[in-house]
């Protein structure tokens, strides 16, 4: 794959068109900005998560979380329409060890919303270290996410992962920095987490699931991927990366993918997820990427990833890539989008990705947009 920038393009308003034989592509060009209302009052709000969305009626809803993990929720008719974001609440908040960012969610049918979060827990290394390891938990919730249940953490590293002697500004191990989505024919839920355990083997994007039908007791029942099958638990599993560190996390030169946001796109009938990936101890951003695949149930039929973005077209914290759907009326978000969508990082948007299938033409005109 290439990316292929001409007069032409530029004129169009294309920042990258990135191509392949017989593969998916997207093109990235300039949109009008776009941010997202994010957390409390804060006009300055940069995302540190995914921002997960969705639909109940006809009202939009969408989850931000802010340093510290405190999540907070906005609702409007659409993207382009929501309100001021408000403080939701957990049921076991008192004397919690550690923030929890909501990074994804799933409106069943009976109304009610499930939502997963990364958890940061203190003093994994000792109380005079800030480094934490991230897990994975779940929570249900009857009005759109104002309050939780919690249903306890579904993903845990190892309990020999630990590396407190890292170089790593953040971490010293753990899994988090996740993404969900719900196969299209509601047999498993899909987590694609970020490994981050001592072990370089086992660090990287990394890919488990569970049973839907388990969606209201949730612990216990997650699988990790590992050297072939779904094999190991979900608290205290091994894991193979689909996407493994090309040099370690605890190193001062670090270089891995990592934060995946995955949606279904119908218009190519595929999956695709963005990528961040770090260059060095402070989770430097070298560069957005994409990669594609029709069947969740095969992990190794992710495409190789594709850089779109490179970090200097890229403002704030320059983390969390994600494609949010525009189109209302299919009731898109995060987790669903057509051809044409929106794409935000760190919560902020300035492009649009126009996905194109094998051999499919790029379009030679914008359509109108907001």
């Amino acid at each position: 794959m290439k990316v292929l920038t001409t007069t032409v393009l530029a004129l169009l308003g294309v920042t990258g068109l990135v191509l392949a034989k017989d593969a998916p592509s997207v093109m990235v060009r300039t949109a009008s900005p776009l941010k997202l209302p994010g957390v409390g009052s804060t006009s300055d709000y940069v995302a540190d998560c995914n921002s997960p969305l969705h639909w109940a009626g006809s009202t939009l809803y969408i989850f931000a979380s802010c340093y510290g993990g405190k999540p907070w929720r906005s609702e409007g008719s659409d993207l382009f329409s929501l309100t001021s974001p408000q403080s939701v609440a957990y049921d076991n908040q008192e004397g919690y060890n550690g923030g929890r960012w909501i990074e994804a969610t799933f409106k069943d049918s009976d109304g009610k919303l499930y939502g997963w979060y990364h958890r940061e827990p203190r003093g994994v290394c000792g109380e005079e270290r800030s480094l934490t390891a991230p897990q994975i938990g779940a929570a249900v919730s009857t009005d759109d996410g104002m309050h939780w249940r919690d249903l306890g953490i579904v993903l845990k590293a190892p309990a020999d992962s630990l590396y407190c002697e890292t170089a790593n500004r953040y971490f010293a191990g753990g899994n988090g920095d996740f993404s969900v989505i719900l196969d299209r024919n509601k047999q498993h839920f899909y987590f694609l987490i970020g490994t981050y355990n001592k072990d370089k083997a086992e660090q990287g994007v990394s890919i488990a699931r569970m049973p839907y039908t388990d969606r209201d007791t949730p612990v216990g029942k997650v699988v990790k991927w590992y050297k072939g099958d779904w094999s190991e638990p979900g608290v205290g599993g091994r894991s193979s990366p689909i996407f493994p560190a090309a040099a370690s996390w605890h190193e001062p030169e670090g270089d891995a993918f990592w934060g995946p946001s995955i949606h279904h796109n119908t218009h190519l009938n595929q999956y695709v997820v963005l990528l961040n990936r770090a260059k060095d101890q402070n989770w430097a951003q070298e560069g957005i990427y994409v990669t594609y695949n029709p069947d969740l149930s095969d992990p190794s039929g992710w495409s190789k990833p594709v850089k779109i973005l490179d970090a200097p077209e890229l403002e704030a914290s320059k983390w969390y890539p994600q494609v949010i759907g525009v189109d209302a009326r299919r009731a898109e978000t995060d987790k669903l989008s057509g051809q044409i969508a929106r794409l935000f990082v760190a919560g902020i948007s300035k492009w649009e990705l126009v996905f194109l299938r094998p051999g499919e033409s790029a379009p030679t005109s914008q359509p109108a947009r907001h």
